[in-house]
C-alpha cells in the first residue's frame, strides 16, 4: 500500500491530451478500463451516501453564472439567514436515519467572518456528535480558519474548482482560480480532507472538461472526494439556456475521472433529478461510488431517498462500508 501511494505521489500529472485520449476511447473500452480501475481500489458495488443541507441560503455577492443563490441574478431562490442549530440537527438526524454516512452543510458566503465561523463550528460539533462524518462549504477561507474547523472535528471541506483554468473567467469574475487554490491549500495544511470537483454541461468543450480533470489531478494529493455535477439550469442565471450535455458524454466524464484519480471517491452529484435510471446505472458502472441523497441539493431538486433505495436494489448496490467511506 505504501509503495502504491508513493508511486502515485511521484507520478507525473496527467496532461490534457492524455485525458482527451481517454475520452476518445470506444465507449465500451472506456467503461471496461474505468471499472477495472474502480475494482482495484474500491468495493465493486458499494456507494457512499451523503446528505447536503443549505444552512444559509442566497444573497451571495459572487457572480457564478450557474448559481441561483447569487444576489446579482433574479431567481426564485429566497434569501435566508443561518439556520438555527436545532433545525440543522433535526435534518442531520433525518439524513442519518435514511442512511446518510456524511452530512454536508453549505453556506452562501464569499468568505465567512470569524463570528459566522463560530456558529458553523457549533453546528459541526453537534452533527459530529450524532455519529456522522461532517463536511462544510463556506466559500474562501482565511488563514487559520481551516485550522479552527479541523480542531472542531470537521472531516471534509468542499471547495470546487468548477471548470478548467482557461474557462474559469467565462463562468466567474468575482474571485480568481488562484483564490480557490489558496483555500484548498489552507484546507490541506490544516489536515482536512478535500472534497473538490466541478460542473459540466455549462456549454464547455470536451477539451475544457479534460482541463478540469487535469487541474483536479494536479492537486497534491488529488482530492479524496470528487463531485461531478451536471449543470442544473436555473431561470434567471446566465446559464439558464445552456445546451444540454449528451448523457453518454457525461458518463464518459465520470469514467475518465475514475481512471485519472483512481483512489478518489467519485460522487454522482447535482443533476441526478433529470437523469434516467439507465444513465445513473452507467455512471456507477463507470466508477461513480458516491451520491447525495435527499430532497434537495442546496437549492436544486434531487431524487428522494426512496427512489434511490429502489434503484440500489435493482442494481445490487449497497452502502459503502464505514471504513472505506472514511478513508478513500
Amino acid at each position: 500500500m505504501h509503495a502504491r501511494v508513493l508511486h502515485e505521489t511521484l507520478a507525473p500529472a496527467w496532461p490534457v491530451q492524455a485525458i482527451l485520449d481517454l475520452f476518445d476511447l470506444p465507449f465500451n473500452d472506456l467503461l471496461l478500463r474505468a471499472q477495472t480501475v474502480h475494482r482495484e481500489h474500491h468495493p465493486a458495488n458499494a456507494v457512499q451516501q451523503s446528505s447536503l443541507l443549505s444552512i444559509k441560503t442566497g444573497a451571495c455577492p459572487e457572480d457564478c453564472a450557474y448559481c441561483p443563490q447569487s444576489a446579482r441574478y433574479q431567481t426564485e431562490v429566497e434569501a435566508a439567514p443561518l439556520m438555527p442549530l436545532d433545525q440543522v440537527l433535526a435534518a442531520a438526524r433525518k439524513a442519518r436515519d435514511a442512511g446518510a454516512q456524511r452530512f454536508c452543510m453549505g453556506a452562501a458566503w464569499r468568505s465567512p467572518t470569524e463570528r459566522q465561523l463560530d456558529q458553523v463550528i457549533e453546528h459541526v460539533q453537534a452533527v459530529k456528535a450524532l455519529g456522522l462524518e461532517t463536511c462544510v462549504t463556506l466559500g474562501m477561507l482565511k488563514d487559520g480558519q481551516a485550522d479552527r474547523l479541523k480542531a472542531a472535528g470537521l472531516d471534509y471541506y468542499n471547495h470546487n474548482l468548477d471548470t478548467a483554468p482557461e474557462h474559469y473567467g467565462e463562468i466567474i469574475r468575482t474571485r480568481t482560480y488562484q483564490d480557490r487554490l489558496d483555500t484548498l491549500q489552507r484546507v490541506r495544511d490544516a489536515g482536512l480532507k478535500v472534497c473538490c470537483g466541478g460542473i459540466v454541461g455549462m456549454g464547455e468543450s470536451r477539451e475544457i472538461r479534460a482541463g478540469l480533470i487535469a487541474a483536479l489531478a494536479r492537486l497534491d494529493p488529488y482530492p479524496e472526494s470528487v463531485p461531478v455535477n451536471q449543470l442544473v439550469k436555473a431561470p434567471g442565471t446566465p446559464l439558464a439556456d445552456a445546451p444540454d450535455l449528451d448523457p453518454i458524454e457525461f458518463v464518459r466524464t465520470i469514467a475518465v475521472t475514475r481512471i485519472v484519480m483512481p483512489r478518489a471517491v467519485v460522487r454522482l452529484s447535482a443533476g441526478r433529478e433529470s437523469m434516467h435510471d439507465s444513465t445513473q446505472a452507467l455512471c456507477f458502472m463507470a466508477g461513480a461510488n458516491s451520491i447525495f441523497h435527499g430532497e434537495r441539493l442546496l437549492t436544486t431538486p434531487n431524487p428522494q431517498a426512496q427512489a434511490d433505495a429502489r434503484l440500489f436494489e435493482r442494481l445490487g448496490l449497497v452502502p459503502m462500508p464505514e471504513a472505506e467511506a472514511c478513508t478513500p
